[in-house]
């Protein structure tokens, strides 16, 4: 679902990226069933592992190593909530419930996955062997990842920015793929986009938040200037090397469709 949505900058059923396809996006959507189908005997860890290395199996490239980390842990809060009114609660219980294993695991993903623009860092770098808890890494990394955020925030962006602006969406008549890029163009436009500030830089992703905000700003799926400001936007961020590609945008998105279909 989150794929196929045109959203600006992304892969969608309109174009692919020269190294990554639709279809691409489809398989990796299939593959991470089981990991996540399998959730209730599995740790955070052992989710994100197995949905990476069964992505990997079938695809080459990157396709959703940011949506395995947010859905991992969802799925687990999901498992332990009575309802959906204390999903947060739960994952909360989950979230500190980490371990150093967690972190292990999740650190083997990443290097299989190879996500783009990671460079090194002084503390807890994924090409060593953590010595802390995966909570604890993604405290240290959340200045800039926003995946990494999301676990330091309890899912903030996701519960407090993308689900509500899906909901109102789809309140006022739009279909799941149309609310799906209200929602991402919501959330970009208020969070700069990690994955282009790592290739780019910040100043770069500031730029691309902005466009997000001027689509909004006409009306955004709900007029026709605003549809027209979306595709001029697209057009804007395709770049050959798509280093203007918002995809952690893309995995937030995907983690609201998922609390969407929840509840």
């Amino acid at each position: 679902m989150e794929v196929c949505a045109r959203k600006p900058g992304n892969v969608s059923r309109d174009h692919d990226f020269s190294d990554t396809s639709f279809e691409d996006f489809l398989i990796s959507a299939i593959a991470i069933g089981p990991a996540l189908e399998n959730a209730a005997e599995s740790r955070v860890g052992q989710i994100i592992w197995q949905a990476a290395s069964d992505t990997r199996r079938l695809v080459r490239p990157n396709t959703n190593l940011g949506l395995i980390l947010l859905l991992a842990p969802l799925v687990k809060a999901c498992l332990g909530a009575s309802c959906f009114g204390n999903m947060r609660q739960s994952l909360s219980s989950v979230l500190n419930a980490l371990s150093i294993e967690d972190a292990r695991l999740a650190y083997a993903a990443i290097r299989l996955a190879q996500p783009g623009g990671l460079g090194q860092v002084s503390e807890a770098d994924v090409a060593e062997e953590p010595s802390i808890t995966l909570l604890r890494a993604m405290v240290l990394a959340q200045n800039r990842d926003s995946i990494a955020s999301e676990y330091a925030t309890g899912f903030s962006i996701t519960f407090e920015i993308g689900l509500p602006a899906l909901k109102q969406a789809l309140s006022e008549g739009a279909d799941l793929s149309n609310a799906a890029v209200q929602a991402y163009l919501t959330i970009l436009g208020r969070i700069p986009d990690t994955l282009i500030a790592r290739k780019r830089g910040f100043e770069t992703a500031r730029q691309v938040s902005l466009h997000a905000r001027e689509a909004l700003g006409s009306g955004g799926i709900f007029t026709s200037r605003g549809q027209e400001a979306i595709l001029e936007m697209d057009k804007r961020l395709l770049d050959p090397s798509h280093t203007l590609n918002p995809g952690t945008t893309a995995d937030l998105t995907g983690a609201a469709i998922f609390l969407v279909l929840i509840e």
